[in-house]
């Protein structure tokens, strides 16, 4: 296959970025998009030139640090009309005809400033989760299995939650830059199982309060951060977040005012 590509080039956090052409000849389609970016740094290496820089880890779809934005589609969603949910390390060459002009940028947020080419500092999200602080929990020996029950479903709810990796494709799709997608499910995932029950009230208000701080925009309900969510945390979670922001106002550390 031959690709052509226009990527986004900016040498730092200072650099105006640019879009720089390039063309690839002997694509498979076997390759793997980062795969592909690889082979293309060689090909710049051997002529002196910089490589692009991107992020990567697992190249297993587990980690999310390898998102970039593929024709307008954080992660790419496939290089198809209708996206499907995948990270960028798991999106195939195939998805792309012979031939196909490829453009590729970085996450683009205010609370995501470019480092390099595709390089975004993320450290915001850590920052969010932070804010939410530890459980409390009973030190001492493991519980039996079963030991406390939780509801089917609230479990199930739970469980969907945890499944965020915090790769940030729903800030980058997000017309108003807004975590919310990602702050919903960290409160989800907790506030759906017994162990979160403790410190519920407060960890929704600093998350909350550090998200804003942060400079994420609001959320407007659009819908475009669950349909490029490679894990499929639904929109439902931003509502549970809701839910517990309003008890909030009339509770403090779990008891009503």
């Amino acid at each position: 296959m031959k690709i052509n590509l226009r990527i986004w080039r900016q040498r730092n956090a200072d650099d105006h970025g640019r879009l720089v052409e390039y063309t690839l000849d002997g694509v498979s389609g076997d390759m793997s998009f980062l795969e592909m970016l690889d082979q293309l740094n060689e090909q710049l290496t051997e002529k002196g030139e910089d490589p692009v820089a991107f992020d990567s880890d697992c190249r297993e779809g587990i980690c999310g640090q390898c998102g970039v934005v593929i024709n307008g589609v954080p992660h790419g969603g496939q290089g198809v009309a209708q996206p499907v949910r995948t990270t960028t390390c798991q999106l195939h060459m195939r998805s792309f005809a012979d031939g196909s002009t490829i453009t590729i940028e970085p996450w683009k947020a205010a609370a995501f400033p470019v480092l390099r080419d595709l390089v975004v500092d993320r450290s915001a999200l850590d920052r969010v989760i932070e804010a939410g602080g530890y459980i409390s929990v009973n030190t001492g020996a493991a519980p039996d299995a079963h030991a406390v029950q939780i509801n089917k479903k609230r479990a199930d709810r739970a469980f969907d939650a945890a499944t965020c990796i915090g790769c940030g494709a729903c800030v980058a799709a997000c017309p108003n830059g807004s975590a919310m997608l990602f702050t919903s499910a960290k409160i989800t995932h907790l506030a759906m199982l017994p162990q979160g029950q403790p410190e519920r009230v407060l960890r929704v208000k600093s998350m909350v309060a550090e998200q804003d701080a942060e400079g994420f925009g609001g959320c407007t309900n659009i819908g475009e951060c669950a349909a490029v969510c490679p894990k499929g945390i639904p929109l439902e979670s931003i509502s549970q977040l809701n839910r517990d922001l309003i008890a909030s106002l009339f509770k403090h550390d779990g008891k009503e005012d």
